[in-house]
């Protein structure tokens, strides 16, 4: 969860980089590229391809900073950006496969890491569905609200809440199957 303190340096950042300062931008970067490099594997089936995937946000979002209106919007602004290219990916690698089904993570990737707790988790939300993946990460890591998540997933706050039972509900249940196979 951001503290406030990370929360301000960040709207300092992209007032700064809507100025054109140009030393805020790597600045900006640096503070956020785990987090957006995080999200963005959690809804790419290879890592790899998170890695292309960021550079596209980081470019958009560099092209397009001056026209945020807030910089108290960044966070939602930026993860709706990195979803979107995300979605991009998958339908084009869509469009390029024969077999979709090559994309879908398997649970022995990470077999040799089941007994860590945190790589348990990681399997199991890479198991859920994408919009389940994209409510849990938003909710919990980044301490989004209900209103914040709606925006970047551009949905009703209902729908938002009902993704967020069904999510938890989903995660709970693969994780109690991790640990009694």
């Amino acid at each position: 969860m951001p503290s406030e303190t990370e929360k301000l340096r960040t709207q300092l950042l992209v007032l700064r980089c809507m100025r054109d300062d140009p030393s805020a931008w790597p600045e900006l970067v640096a503070a956020w590229e785990r987090k957006m490099l995080y999200y963005i594997s959690r809804l790419v089936p290879r890592h790899h391809d998170a890695y292309d995937i960021l550079q596209q946000v980081w470019f958009a979002a560099y092209r397009g900073i001056g026209r945020l209106d807030d910089p108290r919007d960044f966070s939602p602004w930026i993860y709706r950006i990195a979803r979107n290219k995300a979605i991009d990916h998958r339908q084009l690698r869509l469009l390029k496969t024969t077999d979709a089904a090559d994309d879908l993570p398997t649970s022995d990737d990470h077999a040799q890491d089941r007994f860590d707790n945190a790589e348990a988790l990681h399997l199991a939300l890479d198991r859920l569905s994408i919009a389940h993946r994209e409510v849990l990460t938003l909710y919990f890591l980044e301490d989004f609200s209900v209103d914040q998540i709606a925006r970047v997933l551009e949905v009703p706050p209902g729908t938002v809440k009902s993704r967020l039972h069904h999510a938890k509900r989903d995660l709970r249940q693969l994780l109690e199957n991790q640990e009694n196979p």
